[in-house]
């Protein structure tokens, strides 16, 4: 299980390698992607806090990256921060989400990305329920969500 002073390794020394790599120019990842995906994803830009349904959203199922479709999150992670944004304690598999100090906006937080495509997803906080104590704060709109039985 991955915690903050790993997280803080990863964004200060490197991330591990991801499963596979999936590259694309700014232009293909345009035309694929609905404009607020574009938005969020390919330029780090942020939605509204409690702008979608995702948020109430505790059913069972898989969440992945909205441009590459990587798995990244399990339904049973997810739990209600009171955030604005969908947040999980843990990704399903290590390596593929990557993490990098985001110094932007006055202030350095842990941005996560998928480490397969490189898409903006959110930031990880160090405030998150126990074990791992982690709270993947993620834009709805970077994430698809596929139901299991």
């Amino acid at each position: 299980m991955i915690d903050w002073k790993e997280v803080m390794r990863r964004a200060t020394t490197g991330n591990p390698s991801p499963p596979r790599r999936v590259e694309k120019t700014p232009q293909e990842w345009r035309e694929q992607l609905s404009g607020d995906v574009f938005q969020v994803a390919r330029l780090a830009g942020t939605e509204r806090p409690f702008s979608s349904e995702m948020c109430a959203l505790f059913s069972a199922g898989i969440y992945g990256c909205a441009c590459c479709n990587t798995v990244l999150f399990d339904a049973t992670e997810k739990y209600d921060s009171g955030s604005g944004w969908p947040s999980f304690t843990q990704p399903i598999e290590d390596a593929t989400v990557a993490y990098t100090a985001d110094r932007s906006h006055g202030m350095t937080r842990i941005e996560a990305t998928c480490a397969v495509c490189d898409a903006h997803l959110g930031h990880v906080f160090p405030d998150g329920p126990k074990p791992s104590g982690l709270r993947y704060c993620m834009n709805a709109v970077a994430l698809t969500k596929t139901k299991t039985s």
